[in-house]
């Protein structure tokens, strides 16, 4: 793997650890108004990562299309409000490793889909990388109790995973990581907003308590700002199809955290598991893989038509 490619392999991994710890602090925020809560989240975020864009930095988004505009509107909706609004549903007639199940198929979905829309075949490695990743996320999570609206809710969960990754790449050229990140949490933070209100009204934000500050501090600073620049500069380094495997870490991470909060524990099966994601992640990402020749890298991006008519 080229040195750049390592990169974009660690800064996935890293930002979806990050994620599967805001479960465990989800954990702490289950009285607060949950729609307020991810606009508070987001807004913070927002704030935080203008800066870092740099002077001038917002300039990019003068040129935007409105088909472009429309896209990171349905990346803050998809992806990241829905997402979290969908797990919120799911977990209120399914236990949560029901949804954690439905998320860890992600990788499957992403490595199939993104080939065949730039009609090329899905990468084997990728797709049994893929394979092992889900099968390790099930065995981590679990199967628990559910019923039909669990289920359906479920899958709207793993399409906001899917969304978050694929939706986002035709705007991370121009816009970058850091302002990428920082204009879709703006947007996500006036979606929830307006959400919250219309679900809860008046009620829609309160004064935190300690504990629930320190929940949604974590979440707007090191889950949001530190994870989504990380997720984005990973995607930029190692494509979606790729980078998507490492979303198997999120159930790992989860699993692992939930002990030191006291609402779960790891045991065998969460350990087997978790060597199952690994296998998943190293086989698909090409951590394993040797160094391949370039004519080999760039036949991997031709189309498949174009592949096989050749003598």
């Amino acid at each position: 793997m080229k040195a750049n490619s390592v990169q974009g392999a660690l800064l996935a991994a890293l930002a979806c650890v990050l994620v599967g710890a805001s479960f465990t602090a989800n954990s702490l925020l289950g009285a607060y108004p949950y729609a307020g809560g991810q606009a508070l989240r987001y807004g913070i975020a927002c704030l935080l990562l203008l800066p870092l864009t740099g002077r001038g930095g917002t300039a990019a988004l003068r040129s935007l299309s409105r088909r472009q505009w429309g896209r990171l509107a349905a990346l803050a909706a998809i992806g990241m409000v829905g997402f979290n609004l969908a797990i919120l549903a799911a977990e209120r007639t399914a236990e949560p490793a029901v949804p954690g199940v439905f998320v860890g198929c992600a990788p499957i979905v992403v490595a199939v889909l993104i080939p065949l829309t730039a009609r090329r075949r899905p990468a084997r490695p990728a797709v049994i990388g893929a394979l092992l990743v889900a099968a390790g996320a099930f065995a981590v999570q679990g199967w628990g109790r559910t019923d039909p609206a669990g289920i359906v809710w479920s899958v709207g969960a793993l399409l906001g995973e899917v969304g978050f990754a694929v939706i986002a790449v035709p705007v991370l050229r121009p816009l970058g990581p850091r302002l990428l990140s920082a204009t879709v949490c703006g947007i996500a933070a006036v979606e929830s907003l307006i959400i919250g209100l219309v679900l809860d009204g008046a009620h829609v934000l309160r004064v935190p308590t300690g504990q629930e500050s320190a929940a949604l501090l974590w979440q707007a600073v090191v889950v949001t700002v530190v994870g989504f620049v990380c997720w984005y500069m990973g995607i930029q380094r190692i494509g979606a199809e790729r980078a998507t495997l490492f979303s198997g870490l999120i159930p790992v991470s989860a699993a692992l955290t939930a002990p030191l909060v006291g609402t779960g524990t790891y045991g065998a099966a969460q350990a087997a598991g978790s060597l199952l994601v690994g296998a998943g992640v190293a086989g698909g990402s090409g951590v394993l893989a040797k160094r391949r020749r370039p004519r080999d890298v760039a036949r991997e991006g031709e189309p498949a038509h174009r592949q096989h008519s050749r003598p």
